[in-house]
């Protein structure tokens, strides 16, 4: 016992020493090669391990009226090169146990694989051959368009694989931030083999793109490596523009009720407008919405699961792009229980400006918001994801390495300034995705009320 009084006297005492703090982003080098071409360069020697991406700035937001088309064509650059048919790729990496990944989203495409330090020598070269020279083979596309339109299907019998993509339709539109990034049916099917080679043409060249490695290597021969291997990879053509989203400001309450008619519950999103990924009080404002939604103990889930019991879990999130974002309150109930459950939904959130959050609740989510915190970014992996973010969604290290200091100065009254500022309170918009003859006349309390039916094109 007295070991331990010692011990923790001495960890007191060390408070401000290394061993508490703040936590930094590790060192990391960012390069431009000729070619227009970003290197971010992080070694990590803890684990024998690298992780390594290709991010290319193009998305959803730049398909157009081929909704799914850069989806498709980031899938279809994992399927083989010209020097690797699938089965050869697939076979190579299983082999030595690499695991590839691909991946797309309003913004940005991803191609990356992790795997063993010892076999960089292996994966660089294939991975350089599948981004600059794939072989988009025609029997691979019709086979994966195919399993694609499948899962658009099955999506459909699934409200919160979908409700996202109507709630930001109903805040931006249909393009922009609106735009679907799975793609519908109808364009899917349209899409052909021609299509997705012209759009790889026009995206992905180094100049619009960025590589990320992270892992047990060194920084001077990682450099080495990829300029011997990307440097070649030329610009051939100027950029189209990506289309600017034309963002209008909510002028009114909207519902938009998604009919199901084998629902026997409701699922809901309720809010508005958000921030931009790199908005300086990104930070302070997750303090707040930990405390609304953000934590199994929010206000959102103590009300709706614990005292109400309408629901498993009810939370709320801000998502944040490159120059927008949205709010959003969700869960789902029994159809019975819809509008209680909006309504509870409402009341709770109405909270934050009725009753305010008081010192001990705001203590105790900054407690909580800086001990979730370093665990997010201790892998090779989730570092390179962060650097991934921060080329895609332009914003910088000081996210992380002013996080502590800026939960820290987080008053009362500086939460109150936020919840003001970018909370949105008045005109509310509202996704519910439910059997609409339930529950349609209860839901037109809410706003101007529009209908689809969810396997409608969305």
């Amino acid at each position: 016992m007295i070991k331990i009084n010692t011990l923790l006297t001495l960890l007191l005492m060390l408070g401000s020493s290394k061993l508490f703090a703040a936590y930094q982003l590790p060192e990391y080098e960012k390069i431009i090669l000729g070619n227009g071409l970003t290197l971010y360069l992080m070694s990590q020697h803890e684990v024998p391990l690298i992780d390594i991406s290709l991010v290319v700035k193009t998305g959803a937001v730049n398909d157009g009226q081929q909704a799914g088309l850069s989806r498709l064509t980031i899938k279809n650059l994992a399927m083989g090169s010209q020097n690797l048919n699938k089965n050869q790729l697939e076979s190579k990496l299983d082999f030595i146990g690499a695991d590839l990944y691909n991946t797309s989203n309003l913004e940005f495409s991803q191609l990356g694989a992790s795997f063993a330090a010892k076999d960089k020598e292996l994966v660089l070269p294939i991975l350089r051959d599948l981004a600059i020279k794939p072989k988009f083979d025609a029997g691979e596309f019709n086979h994966f368009k195919k399993r694609h339109l499948l899962e658009i299907e099955q999506n459909k019998e699934s409200p919160k694989s979908v409700i996202d993509n109507y709630f930001n339709q109903l805040l931006f539109g249909p393009s922009g931030y609106g735009a679907n990034a799975m793609g519908r049916e109808a364009s899917i099917a349209a899409i052909t083999l021609a299509d997705i080679k012209a759009y790889h043409h026009q995206w992905y060249q180094p100049k619009n793109a960025a590589l990320v490695a992270v892992g047990d290597f060194s920084t001077k021969e990682m450099k080495k490596q990829l300029t011997d291997l990307f440097s070649s990879w030329q610009n051939h053509s100027p950029l189209a523009a990506t289309p600017k989203t034309e963002i209008k400001p909510v002028k009114a309450a909207k519902v938009l009720l998604v009919n199901k008619e084998d629902a026997i519950e409701s699922t809901f999103l309720i809010g508005g407008r958000g921030i931009r990924r790199s908005n300086p009080d990104l930070v302070g404002i997750s303090v707040v919405n930990t405390i609304l939604g953000g934590r199994f103990t929010s206000w959102l889930n103590d009300e709706l699961r614990v005292n109400a019991g309408l629901t498993y879990g009810a939370g709320s999130d801000f998502t944040s792009y490159s120059r927008d974002g949205t709010f959003s309150i969700f869960t789902f109930t029994k159809t019975e229980t819809t509008v209680a459950a909006i309504d509870l939904a409402l009341k709770t959130y109405h909270r934050l400006w009725q009753q305010g959050i008081d010192e001990k609740t705001l203590a105790s989510a900054k407690a909580y918001v800086k001990g979730q915190f370093p665990p997010r970014f201790e892998t090779s992996s989730q570092l390179a994801n962060l650097l991934v973010k921060m080329y895609g969604y332009g914003f910088d290290q000081s996210y992380i390495n002013n996080f502590e200091q800026q939960v820290d100065s987080l008053t009362v009254d500086k939460a109150r300034q936020l919840i003001n500022k970018y909370f949105p309170r008045e005109n509310l918009q509202f996704v519910v995705i439910g059997k609409a003859d339930k529950i349609r006349d209860k839901i037109a309390k809410y706003g101007q009320l529009t209908e689809v039916g969810i396997k409608d094109p969305g």
